[in-house]
C-alpha cells in the first residue's frame, strides 16, 4: 500500500497538471488552442529558469529571496550597457557594449550576487532566509540607482528578439528555458557535484564527513541560482523591450511555489528538476486559466496561495509515510 502511493506520489504534480487542463478546456472555449499553447510556454519560460536555479538551492536545504531583486538589476544592467554604455568624462573615456558584451555583463553581475549570497551564508553562518532577504533589499537598490527609478527602453529588434522572437516554429524564450532544464538535469543527475548537492540536502554532516566540500557546493549553488536569475532577468527585459525598476517583483514566491507544487522537499535533498518544470506549467496554467475566465487578480493570489499551502501538506503527508 505504502509503494503504492509513493509511486503515485512521483506523478502526482502531472496528474494536478492534466486534470488541470482538462477542467479549464471544459470552462473555456480559449484555453486548448495552439496561440494559447505557446502563450503560457512563454509566460513561465521566465519562471522556469528562476525555478531551476531555486531548485538547486533548496535540495541543499537553502532558500534564495533574492532571485526577484537579481534579475531585476541584471536585465537594467544588460539594457543600460547596451544603450548608453559606459561614459567616463573625466577621462574623456566612452565605453560602448555589443550585444552579446551587455548579456555577458548583465550574467556576470547575477553571477556575482548569488556568489555573495553563497560567501554571507558559508563564511559567517548566517541564516540563507536572512542573508537572501538582505540581498533582495540590496539588489533592489541597486537596481534604482542603476535606472534612477525610469525604464530604460527602446532597445533594438536585435535585443527584442530574444524575447519575442521564433526560431524553427518555437518561442525563442522556449528554446531558452528547455536548454536551462537540460542542462541542470544533466547537472543534478549526471555529475558528481549534483551528487553533492542531493547529499547535502539530504545529511550535512554526514556529507561533510565524506570530504564532500559544503562551502564551496553551497557558493557554487547560489551562484548558478543569480546566473539563472539574470538569464530570467535578460528574458524579460528583452520581453518588454524595456528595463523596469520595478522587474521581478514577487517572482521569489512564484519560483519558490513551482519549487514545491514540483515535489522538491523544503527539507531540501529530495526533488527534481522535471519536478520542477511541470509546477512551474501548473502555476501558469493555473494564472492562464483564471485570466481567461475573468477571475479578479486578487482572488488569483488568494488561489495560487491554497494551491501552495495544500503541496506542502501533501509533501509533508508523504514525507511521513516513506
Amino acid at each position: 500500500m505504502i509503494q503504492q502511493r509513493s509511486k503515485i506520489a512521483k506523478f502526482q504534480s502531472l496528474i494536478a497538471l492534466l486534470l488541470m487542463c482538462v477542467v479549464l478546456s471544459l470552462l473555456s472555449d480559449k484555453f486548448l488552442t495552439f496561440a494559447n499553447g505557446w502563450n503560457v510556454l512563454r509566460q513561465i519560460s521566465v519562471n522556469v529558469c528562476i525555478s531551476v536555479g531555486m531548485t538547486l538551492v533548496i535540495l541543499t536545504a537553502g532558500i534564495d529571496l533574492s532571485v526577484g531583486s537579481i534579475l531585476a538589476f541584471s536585465g537594467a544592467i544588460a539594457a543600460g550597457l547596451l544603450k548608453f554604455g559606459i561614459a567616463l568624462p573625466t577621462y574623456d573615456l566612452y565605453i560602448g557594449f555589443t550585444l552579446l558584451g551587455a548579456l555577458l555583463a548583465g550574467t556576470l553581475v547575477g553571477a556575482a550576487l548569488g556568489t555573495f549570497n553563497g560567501f554571507v551564508i558559508t563564511k559567517f553562518k548566517v541564516p540563507p532566509f536572512v542573508a537572501t532577504l538582505a540581498m533582495l533589499t540590496i539588489a533592489r537598490g541597486f537596481t534604482m540607482l542603476w535606472t534612477k527609478g525610469y525604464p530604460i527602453s527602446s532597445l533594438g529588434k536585435e535585443f527584442s528578439f530574444i524575447g519575442t522572437g521564433w526560431f524553427l516554429g518555437i518561442p525563442v524564450l522556449v528554446w531558452i528555458a528547455a536548454i536551462v532544464v537540460l542542462l541542470a538535469t544533466i547537472l543534478t543527475n549526471r555529475t558528481a557535484f549534483g551528487k553533492y548537492i542531493y547529499a547535502i540536502g539530504g545529511n550535512e554532516s554526514a556529507a561533510k564527513l565524506s570530504g564532500i566540500n559544503i562551502n564551496s557546493v553551497k557558493i557554487w549553488v547560489y551562484a548558478l541560482a543569480g546566473i539563472l536569475a539574470a538569464v530570467g532577468g535578460i528574458m524579460v527585459t528583452s520581453r518588454l523591450n524595456s528595463a523596469q525598476p520595478n522587474a521581478g517583483l514577487s517572482y521569489e514566491l512564484d519560483s519558490i511555489a513551482a519549487v514545491v507544487i514540483g515535489g522538491t522537499s523544503l527539507a531540501g535533498g529530495r526533488g527534481t528538476i522535471i519536478g520542477t518544470v511541470l509546477g512551474a506549467m501548473i502555476i501558469g496554467v493555473l494564472n492562464n486559466g483564471l485570466v481567461l475566465m475573468d477571475v479578479s487578480p486578487f482572488w488569483q493570489q488568494v488561489v495560487k496561495g491554497v494551491v501552495i499551502l495544500l503541496a506542502v501538506i501533501i509533501d509533508k503527508a508523504n514525507h511521513k509515510e516513506e
